[in-house]
């Protein structure tokens, strides 16, 4: 078996459906189907049931799978250690982050980093889910979620409180929610990864219960623009808030929880000339007030 076809193995089986791999390897479905075929013909197993469900590892089809992890993983450390090595002030940077932190920040610093090194071309991915550095998915990541991998380094961009917020005209047609009635008579717009996965959500910490959620989001952007347009309260970082022209409520209080914004990037690509560039102007973006 080739990195090529250890490449096939690999997006199926993570992803389990022809569909979802072809798009993770930009290509069809059927070149997947036809490799994986071809796969199973030079070595005389099956390495995948055809299910309902998707496709599932047989037992030889684990083996092989975990033999590929290992190709992959010594390929990956290839790539960020010559990468490592990389002093060119041009090439290409991969950069994730979420919607409203690529509005706000990251691309005011692309503008800065491309007026200065304009050979630096980035690549950058709006997304909520978390990447994964390790299979360089991408080389900068920047989230509001620390990670614990040891091969990662971290920087600490930003602490924001959180407050709540809605648009002029929602207040003037429900006035200002009383506190500790579970926001009783109220619209409220909501992050939605968050409120699913919490028996009890709050909003600054109050308690939502008596509300009607009428929209749940998945991007920081959308709870904003949300907001923004009249069709509930939400928590979103003071500043930001306050930047998009919208009104505070209960100015007071905030959430416990700060939001916390971190940068990550792989410990082998730390000494790379362009990254380090990148990183710097990053840096600095978010050092300037909203």
């Amino acid at each position: 078996m080739n990195w090529d076809d250890a490449r096939v193995l690999l997006a199926l089986g993570r992803e389990l459906t022809l569909r979802r791999a072809a798009r993770l390897l930009r290509v069809d479905q059927a070149t997947v189907g036809r490799r994986i075929s071809a796969m199973e013909a030079d070595l005389g197993s099956t390495l995948f049931l055809r299910t309902p469900s998707g496709y599932q590892l047989t037992g030889v089809g684990e083996m092989a799978f975990e033999m590929a992890e290992k190709m992959e993983q010594a390929a990956l450390e290839l790539t960020r250690r010559t990468r490592g090595a990389d002093n060119e002030m041009a090439g290409e940077v991969r950069i994730s982050t979420t919607d409203s932190l690529a509005y706000d920040f990251v691309i005011p610093a692309l503008k800065t980093l491309h007026l200065q090194h304009p050979d630096i071309s980035i690549v950058l991915g709006s997304t909520s889910e978390i990447v994964n550095l390790s299979r360089r998915e991408t080389d900068i990541a920047i989230r509001n979620q620390r990670p614990d991998n040891p091969d990662l380094i971290l920087r600490k961009l930003a602490d924001w409180p959180m407050g709540l917020f809605a648009a002029t005209e929602y207040l003037q047609r429900h006035g200002q929610p009383e506190a500790g009635n579970g926001f009783a008579g109220h619209d409220l717009v909501m992050y939605e990864p968050y409120w699913r996965d919490r028996p009890n959500p709050t909003l600054v910490d109050e308690p939502i219960d008596q509300a009607r959620v009428v929209v749940a989001v998945n991007s920081s952007m959308m709870v904003r623009r949300s907001i923004a347009q009249g069709l509930g309260i939400g928590e979103i970082p003071v500043d930001m808030g306050l930047r998009d022209g919208l009104e505070r409520i209960w100015p007071s209080r905030v959430r416990s929880k700060p939001y916390e914004v971190w940068m990550v990037t792989h410990r082998d690509l730390r000494h790379t000339a362009r990254l380090r560039l990148v990183i710097e102007h990053l840096a600095t973006s978010f050092q300037r007030p909203l």
